[in-house]
């Protein structure tokens, strides 16, 4: 019987692939170019003597041998991944990196003075704070660390919630004093249509029946901005709210839904020295927190 050659770092390259179903979206996946990653594959099928892509207009295709491919090489880059995460909690000392992923406002206004505290604390330790709107995976240790306003239902991440965050309505200063059902329609500054459906923005609506949108944005840190600029009324976390300048607090009578905050780490870094110091102590400065 022929035996396959295959080389473990052509794995990543075919599993970028079948996921992201270009060579394009799997390239920038990777940090490799197009023709890289076309080279690459073209190679792996000829080592294996297999088409494991079907070529179609619309992108790649696994055939048969490419989707008992993918069953194998998942399973065998979850073993890996386990690996490294067992290896990386076992290991000692507080030094080395951690990766953690918040949205922006709650970066700046509420964690960056207790990563502040633990790199005083913890000189050799580098936290890597990343804020974009990309949901990072545990599993895959493209986060060690990651603060969310949803719960954790994957069975190996540890979770626990952080602090309730009070939300109210902000408008610049001296320029508005609306009353709760008024019927004027006040601008109003919301998130964006993805997002469109969080409790803040109904509350809004149903607040000040009146009122008009005229800007969306996905990014709190840009809503206080807008909001600061005279575009319109925003309701905003009050740490950011309270930290913005130019916006005053609006009284509404009943306050907006507030929110909580979860972190979540893999089970497989509980041991991690560097990684229970840091939660350790945003559990001490944060936990239960009402932050006002």
């Amino acid at each position: 019987m022929a035996t396959l050659s295959l080389e473990w770092s052509d794995l990543p390259v075919f599993l970028a692939i079948a996921r992201e179903g270009t060579l394009g979206r799997a390239a920038r996946s990777l940090g490799q170019s197009q023709p890289t990653m076309g080279r690459r594959l073209r190679a792996l099928e000829d080592a294996m003597g297999l088409t494991l892509f079907q070529r179609t207009a619309d992108g790649f295709v696994l055939t048969d041998e490419g989707a008992v491919m993918l069953r194998h090489a998942e399973r065998m880059e979850a073993e890996a991944q386990a690996l490294s995460r067992e290896l990386a909690g076992s290991s000692g000392g507080l030094e080395g990196m951690l990766r953690l992923t918040c949205s922006d406002w709650f970066g700046r206004i509420v964690l960056a003075p207790v990563l502040a505290e633990f790199h005083r604390l913890h000189p050799g330790v580098i936290v890597e704070t990343l804020t974009d709107q990309r949901v990072y995976s545990l599993g895959r240790r493209e986060a060690d660390l990651v603060f969310r306003i949803t719960g954790f239902d994957e069975p190996e991440v540890i979770a626990r919630r952080l602090m309730t965050v009070p939300y109210a309505v902000y408008g610049q200063i001296g320029r508005w004093c609306p009353r709760p059902g008024d019927g004027e329609a006040y601008p109003v500054v919301v998130m964006d249509t993805a997002f469109g459906t969080m409790p803040d923005v109904g509350w809004l609506l149903q607040t000040l029946p009146g009122a008009r949108i005229v800007a969306r944005s996905n990014s709190r840190e840009i809503q206080a901005e807008l909001c600061g600029l005279g575009t319109g009324l925003a309701v905003l976390p009050k740490p950011l709210g309270n930290a913005t300048p130019g916006i005053e607090l609006l009284d509404l009578g009943d306050a907006p839904p507030a929110r909580d905050t979860w972190l979540g780490y893999h089970r497989d870094l509980k041991r991690l020295p560097r990684l229970r110091a840091l939660v350790e102590l945003m559990i001490d400065r944060l936990v239960t927190k009402r932050a006002t």
